[in-house]
Order: C-alpha cells, then sequence, then structure tokens
C-alpha cells in the first residue's frame, strides 16, 4: 500500500481527490471491510458503533459507481430523523463539492418540516441521489413526484431505530416501489430479533460485518455516583461545580424526564439546551442550531435524539439516568472520548441499576465509585463493598485454616484450640494486608 491507504479499493481519481481532501489516510474497520463489498455490487449488513465511519463506509463507493450522463435517481439514503439525514446530505455535498461535480452530480434532501410545494418543483429534474426520512420520501414517491424504481443502491442507516420508531413499515413500501435486485446497505448498531424478518424478506446472503464496540477505550473514565433519595437535579448541579466540561450531555430515559429535568436546572441557575424527538421541527432546528454554535456548555437528550445527531466536542457524559440496557450504555458514552480525545462518563445509580451495572462489569468496563459534596469529588464505597469484603474473609479464613498445624495426636478441646490458633494468624494476615495497603 502507498501513503494513502484508500488506495488498495481503485477509487476513481476524482474520489481519490475527495478522499484527499476529507484528510483520510486510512480507512476504519468498517471501511476496510464494507467498501469492497458495495464495490464488488454485494448487499451489505454493517453494524458498528457511533463514529466508526459508516456513513462514508457507502458513501465512497456509491459515487464511485454513480452514472452522471443518465439523469435518473441512482441511490436512495434514508435516516430516521431529519437531523441525521440533514448530516448525511452536508457529507454528499461536501464529497460534490470535493470531487468538482456541482454541474454533474445532483442531489436532494427530502425531509418533513419543509413545504412539500417547493420540494415538488424541485423534483421535475430527478436527482440522481435522494437523501431523507422515509416518510417525506415516501410521500413524494406516492404522488408520483418522484420515482426511485431506477435506482440501483438503496441505504438504511440506523436501522434500529426505524424500527423503534416504526419506519420500517415506510422502508417496506418505497422497496416495494424499487427493483427486485437493488442492492441494499442495512447499518444498524444493534440488531434485535424483529429486524431478521425485514432482513429475510429483502437480503439474499447480505454480506455481514459486525465491528464490536469498544466497551471502554483508553482514554475514557466511568465514575458512579449513588442517588440515596436524593433529586436527580440537586446532584447534578452539585457534579457541574466539580467538572468543567467542553461540553457535556445530560441523559435521560424519556420526553417527559428530559423535560422536568430541564425545567429544574434551569430554575436552578443552569444555562441548559434540550434536545429531544417530542420538540416541533422549528423547536429542533434551532436547539441543533444553538447546540452546534456552542451556546451552551450542557445539553439535556434522550437516547432516540442524540442516536440522530451527530454532536461534536463532547468531553463528558451525564446519565441521569442509567438505561435498561448494556447497548444504550455503550452509545451514550460513545458520544464522547472520541478520535482520541479524553472524556468521562458519570452515572447516577439506584438499586435496580445494579443488575446492568454487574452485566457491563462482566464485559469488562470498570467503573469507579464517587460522590460529590460540595462541589468536590469524594470517593465513595462500592455498591457491592459487603460482598466483596465477604469474599475477602472467606478466603482469609480458607488460608488462615490452611496454616493451621495439625497434630497426629489429638487431645481432649483440640478443636477450640486449633481454632484460637487460626484466628491468631488470621488476625495477623488482615493486620499485614492493612500494613501493606
Amino acid at each position: 500500500m502507498t501513503n494513502n491507504q484508500f488506495e488498495q479499493f481503485s477509487f476513481q481519481s476524482h474520489i481519490m481527490d475527495v478522499i484527499k481532501k476529507l484528510e483520510f489516510h486510512k480507512p476504519t474497520d468498517i471501511q476496510n471491510q464494507i467498501i469492497p463489498a458495495i464495490l464488488k455490487g454485494e448487499s451489505v449488513i454493517g453494524q458498528s458503533h457511533t463514529g466508526s465511519g459508516k456513513t462514508h463506509a457507502y458513501l465512497l463507493p456509491l459515487f464511485d459507481n454513480l452514472n452522471s450522463s443518465r439523469r435518473e435517481v441512482q441511490f436512495v439514503i434514508t435516516a430516521p430523523t431529519r437531523e441525521l439525514a440533514m448530516q448525511i446530505y452536508d457529507e454528499v455535498k461536501k464529497i460534490i463539492q470535493f470531487a468538482g461535480k456541482g454541474n454533474e452530480w445532483k442531489a436532494k434532501l427530502l425531509v418533513g418540516g419543509t413545504d412539500k410545494q417547493k420540494m415538488t418543483e424541485k423534483l421535475k429534474q430527478p436527482p440522481h441521489i435522494v437523501v431523507g426520512t422515509p416518510g417525506r420520501i415516501l410521500d413524494m414517491v406516492k404522488e408520483d413526484v418522484l420515482s426511485i424504481y431506477t435506482a440501483k443502491s438503496f441505504v438504511v442507516d440506523e436501522a434500529d431505530l426505524m424500527l423503534d420508531m416504526g419506519f420500517i413499515e415506510d422502508i417496506d413500501q418505497l422497496l416495494i416501489r424499487c427493483r427486485t435486485d437493488i442492492q441494499l446497505h442495512v447499518f444498524s448498531a444493534t440488531i434485535p430479533q424483529r429486524l431478521e424478518h425485514f432482513f429475510r424478506k429483502y437480503l439474499e446472503n447480505p454480506y455481514h460485518v459486525k465491528i464490536d464496540d469498544q466497551l471502554s477505550p483508553e482514554t475514557m473514565e466511568h465514575r458512579l455516583i449513588p442517588v440515596r433519595h436524593r433529586e436527580i437535579a440537586d446532584i447534578i448541579m452539585e457534579i457541574t461545580k466539580a467538572i468543567h466540561p467542553y461540553l457535556a450531555i445530560i441523559f435521560t430515559n424519556g420526553k417527559e424526564q428530559a423535560n422536568q429535568l430541564t425545567d429544574q436546572l434551569l430554575q436552578k441557575g443552569l444555562d441548559v439546551g434540550i434536545i429531544h424527538g417530542g420538540l416541533s421541527p422549528r423547536e429542533r432546528k434551532r436547539a441543533l442550531k444553538d447546540i452546534q454554535q456552542l451556546r451552551y456548555q450542557y445539553i439535556v437528550a434522550t437516547d432516540l435524539a442524540a442516536r440522530g445527531i451527530d454532536i461534536k466536542g463532547v468531553s463528558h457524559v451525564i446519565n441521569a439516568q442509567l438505561p435498561k440496557e448494556e447497548d444504550f450504555y455503550i452509545h451514550r458514552v460513545g458520544r464522547t472520548a472520541r478520535a482520541g480525545m479524553e472524556g468521562t462518563a458519570v452515572s447516577l445509580y439506584q438499586d435496580t441499576d445494579l443488575p446492568l451495572i454487574e452485566k457491563l462489569e462482566k464485559k469488562g468496563l470498570s467503573f469507579t465509585f464517587y460522590d460529590v459534596k460540595k462541589g468536590e469529588w469524594v470517593v465513595s464505597k462500592p455498591y457491592n463493598e459487603r460482598k466483596m469484603r465477604t469474599k475477602v474473609s472467606t478466603n482469609v479464613d480458607r488460608e488462615a485454616w490452611k496454616r493451621v498445624k495439625k497434630k497426629k495426636k489429638v487431645k481432649p478441646g483440640y478443636k477450640k484450640k486449633m481454632k484460637r490458633q487460626q484466628e491468631t494468624i488470621k488476625k495477623q494476615m488482615i493486620k499485614k494486608n492493612k500494613y501493606k495497603k
């Protein structure tokens, strides 16, 4: 391989120009595996965490196969939220600009919250690339404003979120209107069982790539704080005095919790933004613009909103409530410690969260236990300290018994004598261990 390892894919020269201008030097794991398969015309399933480079894993080979002489839809990219669709569209426009193909390659963004009439006018000349949310693309197709039958490739990004938001039915309706031999590319952080039926219907022997999530990058610290009958907003205010984030995302488990926590933090004087799926299109657009312009140092968010938005420069993740599933914890903390940057995840936990914490520890995640008082970090006792102490005590007991001298000839009361000897040895061992520490 030469200086730029993307040369192994034998891209056309204008795509290599794009890669150079994007300042990409080495393909990520998912790009290494997905790009050759898409270039060969295979359908793919790509599983990877946030920030793994999956967007360019499909964009670069799709653009490489684009035929600008045919003015028809050649590939369709769907995303579950308008924010994510807009981000993908921005990358599409960047590639067109960097390739110097502004007059040849045409792309259109189709999302809700935009003027339908203006959109219809713009679609009189079919674009080569369509990026959008499934519902809005389906509207345009049903109204005969847009035909996607000519598309050679169809991308479903964040498929698990599509499922959660009820968009898989819209995807199904779109694929019915496509060629039966369409090249389908599905990307998802997780593959729930309910997606299996969808795969069986549309994917025949797809190339499946799973990039294991890096549970705990070396630059990532995971802190746990017990709630202990306190108000979550009060604890978070104490945390804000102890940290100095470039940008911190505060996660909740739903829209109502996000609204409630935001109101409480605002009343306490914290300038905080909010982003979740329940905001109106105008509110979401304004909130996203404020976030991108670093108007806020703290953002309250839900899993749904955070997965669909690329928020840059996150130094801290605060879990006001721990999620119910391991995957969601991984994706939340994946918002920080990206591209080699340092990051801290601070999670408030209750007794009901202990099964999740234990599962994450079994996967190799390492937690440190703290509390925060008067704006200072205070080392706290681990939730399982009693269990650990019992285990240590049992081990010392066992070892002390091994050291007790067994006599061949026994006299009355020998058991009590051995027990006293064992207790003496045990005390000495505990004292020795304390001294070592």
